[in-house]
């Protein structure tokens, strides 16, 4: 894998056309950077999670620009090859459309490739505005955890019909304003199967069954060091690997066999 070419948006519109998943994992650091660029991780995402994991909050809604600039310019200096997305975290980007594409742009001077931004509906023209101005957009629909007390905790978004409806109708829209990728978080398999299907872009799944495009998790989740009982979709990739590179390259091997996420298993 250390001789792969370095991974382009339009890389990962091949793998997307020719049906090849997609392997995402959090990063927050040059070491692990490097780690998971060598096991063969195409997309590495600077994740506000590290509100959680690394700072140990409750939930991603204090992690600060400042924070997101700096973790992303520690991956920056470690990966090689992988497609680096950054979080916009929260308060950058709720302001205004202007107000978001000035802090999106500390994050690509900083070293991601893309940026990533959460919900649908009021974020379009923020969407457009970026993808104007030659930033590269990730959308995020679902269970969008800088939206958790709005959505009452963590919860499985999409189940009814009304639901899966305007999870659609914001897709559609976020693609048509110019969003190459879209995550999709705790939406039930067959509501994300059919937007999968009805789609022109890639969908990353975390709780999203199998039949997105590719699958994204926590690192610190799926090496097994979650405090307390893991989220429904998380799996140990640890259980039987004899180092943090096997476990990192099964999770590869995993996703692209179709083998990871089980719907039975890790899916809603």
């Amino acid at each position: 894998m250390t001789n792969r070419k370095p991974v382009t948006l339009h890389r990962l519109r091949e793998m997307y056309e020719r049906g090849e998943k997609i392997a995402m994992l959090t990063c927050d650091d040059a070491t692990f950077a490097r780690l998971l660029d060598e096991a063969g991780v195409e997309v590495l995402l600077v994740g506000d999670s590290l509100g959680m994991v690394l700072q140990g909050h409750a939930n991603t809604l204090s992690v600060s620009l400042e924070e997101m600039v700096y973790h992303t310019r520690c991956v920056a200096q470690g990966n090689r090859t992988a497609w680096v997305i950054a979080d916009l975290p929260f308060g950058a980007y709720q302001e205004s459309p202007e107000f978001g594409v000035r802090h999106a742009v500390q994050l690509l001077k900083a070293g991601a490739h893309m940026v990533k931004l959460e919900g649908g509906g009021w974020t379009t023209p923020l969407v457009r505005d970026l993808v104007d101005r030659g930033i590269p957009v990730c959308a995020h629909l679902g269970f969008t955890p800088q939206s958790v007390h709005a959505l009452g905790g963590y919860r499985v978004q999409g189940r009814d019909e009304a639901a899966a409806h305007a999870l659609q109708s914001h897709a559609e829209e976020l693609a048509q304003a110019g969003a190459t990728l879209l995550v999709l978080e705790m939406v039930p398999a067959k509501v994300a199967r059919g937007l999968t299907a009805h789609l022109s872009i890639p969908t990353i799944g975390i709780g999203a069954g199998s039949g997105c495009s590719g699958q994204v998790l926590v690192l610190y989740d799926m090496l097994g060091l979650t405090r307390g009982e893991p989220y429904r979709f998380v799996r140990n990739f640890m259980d039987g690997s004899a180092s943090i590179e096997q476990a990192v390259r099964q999770f590869v091997t995993d996703v692209k066999a179709g083998r990871f996420p089980d719907d039975k298993d890790h899916s809603f």
